[in-house]
């Protein structure tokens, strides 16, 4: 079996969330006796990508592969006459889109891996009113025709499954869950950035509004003043994320661009990991947490429900008082010296579940 993988995202942002996940079904499926892997991205002319994967021959600047001109070029002028001649058997969009365009070439399946819909349901990050606009359209369309031409959609969780019956309840039979695959670190935990207290909590992710980190941080310092014992705030992520009068406020720190062993270290020192977003379609803090015995408190509604284990503390996202009373809590009661029940939780994300889970999907397309 010959099979196409959509390698775009893998290509911009390797250490990114789909990007891993993209890395991830790469490893599995070259794996697999009866599999050959074909890698199919965009890349500048001379980037080493070019000689692990084919690409169009005209040039490809990495800064605008995400822009719909450029997707759509690839998606109808390139995947199709790829796929024909490379005689693919089965091609994996992995992006949420991004199955080719036009009519499938006759013995070929497609699987789209969608992770989440929040482009649809969610306010993004645009710099401005017209791009939010603009690209919530168009990746409405793509979408939906992704989710329209696809043999088989894959989710990370039921949650995402649960959303995309909820909008396209006719492609309700394709839907199957195949959770992310959450590895190891393979470096062992490095010093801790410079400046970090002893004792803190940590927040992985601040960009998209649905993160709800304003609102978070609002009440963890209104916590903070009435309680001592509330810990500092370690956040992953931009300053400029949001608003300034938050964004530097006494007891944040904020860190980004760091190595493997310093992110294992982060996780491994921190009291907790709070997850407060308001919709998540996995979330890999919240396993990545789990599996090296660290507690986490998580937000109710979304697919946190169902990667995090039930003895982990729940709140409301969007009940201010909840949220104190959790952060007042969590900060008088110390961490459970029971690591260990975290990390066979989590065991459930790890490679070998993984796999198995992919080749029964794969078996049930036929492959």
């Amino acid at each position: 079996m010959r099979v196409g993988l959509d390698y775009r995202p893998a290509t911009i942002a390797p250490m990114s969330g789909i990007g891993r996940q993209v890395l991830a079904l790469e490893n599995a499926l070259v794996q697999r006796d009866d599999t050959e892997l074909v890698l199919m991205s965009e890349a500048p002319l001379g980037h080493p990508q070019r000689e692990t994967a084919l690409c169009p021959a005209w040039p490809s600047s990495l800064e605008h592969l995400q822009r719909p001109q450029v997707r759509f070029r690839f998606e109808r002028r390139f995947l199709p006459a790829t796929l024909r001649q490379e005689h693919i058997d089965l091609f994996i969009a992995t992006a949420n889109m991004g199955l080719p365009i036009g009519r499938k070439p006759s013995g070929t399946r497609y699987v789209l891996v969608l992770h989440d819909l929040f482009q649809l349901t969610h306010r993004n990050f645009h710099r401005s009113i017209l791009t939010a606009v603009a690209y919530r359209f168009i990746n409405t369309l793509s979408i939906a025709w992704s989710v329209w031409i696809a043999d088989q959609i894959w989710c990370p969780s039921q949650f995402s499954c649960n959303e995309a019956a909820r909008i396209f309840p006719w492609a309700k039979s394709k839907l199957r869950v195949l959770h992310n695959l959450v590895p190891a670190f393979t470096d062992p935990p490095g010093e801790l950035p410079a400046g970090l207290p002893d004792r803190y909590w940590l927040l992985v992710g601040t960009r998209e509004p649905r993160k709800n980190i304003a609102f978070f941080i609002k009440n963890w310092q209104l916590s903070r003043l009435e309680n001592h014992q509330v810990p500092d705030l370690v956040l992953l992520g931009h300053p400029s994320d949001i608003a300034p009068e938050l964004a530097t406020l006494p007891g944040l720190h904020w860190l980004s661009g760091l190595s493997e062993a310093q992110l294992h270290a982060l996780y491994v020192n921190a009291d907790y990991l709070w997850q407060p977003s308001i919709a998540e379609g996995f979330g890999l803090p919240v396993v990545e947490a789990l599996r090296v015995g660290t507690h986490v408190v998580v937000a109710q509604g979304s697919a946190l429900d169902e990667v995090a284990p039930p003895s982990a503390r729940r709140f409301n996202p969007r009940d201010g008082v909840q949220i104190r009373a959790a952060i007042v809590d969590v900060a008088q009661t110390p961490p459970s010296a029971d690591s260990q029940s975290l990390i066979e939780w989590a065991q459930q994300f790890t490679e070998p579940a993984y796999r198995q889970r992919l080749d029964t999907l794969l078996k049930e397309l036929g492959h």
